[in-house]
């Protein structure tokens, strides 16, 4: 069965940082997608960052050159870093690994992210 547990996620204050950790198991995803989602309050759920068995990277335009998105193959977890945060960054992260073609892909449980003064 697979799992996706994730962690860091806390309270932080306008242009802090945070790190969200991601561990999967149950399987191995090497060949596997993995990514960052997000959900404002009232809001649609939204994609963050990717990134690829081969690390090629994709970020959300409102991130990009604030987060970092990386993966250990070997530990199967997936990781982003969050710097500069703002209060719009406030939200749900959820952890995401999708087979790029069989399609099949898993949910980690969300860890709350709140950035306020």
């Amino acid at each position: 069965q697979v799992q996706l547990v994730e962690s860091g996620g806390g309270q932080v204050q306008p242009g802090g940082s945070l790190r969200l950790s991601c561990a999967a198991s149950g399987g191995i995803f090497r060949n596997y997608l993995m990514g960052w989602y997000r959900q404002a309050p009232g809001k649609q759920r939204e994609l963050v960052a990717t990134i690829s068995n081969g690390e090629t990277t994709n970020y959300a335009d409102s991130v990009k050159g604030r987060f970092t998105i990386s993966r250990d193959n070997a530990k199967n977890t997936v990781s982003l870093q969050m710097s500069s945060l703002r209060s719009e960054d406030t939200g749900v992260y959820y952890c995401n690994i999708r087979h790029p073609i069989l399609g099949n892909q898993y949910w980690g449980q969300g860890t709350q992210v709140t950035v306020s003064s």
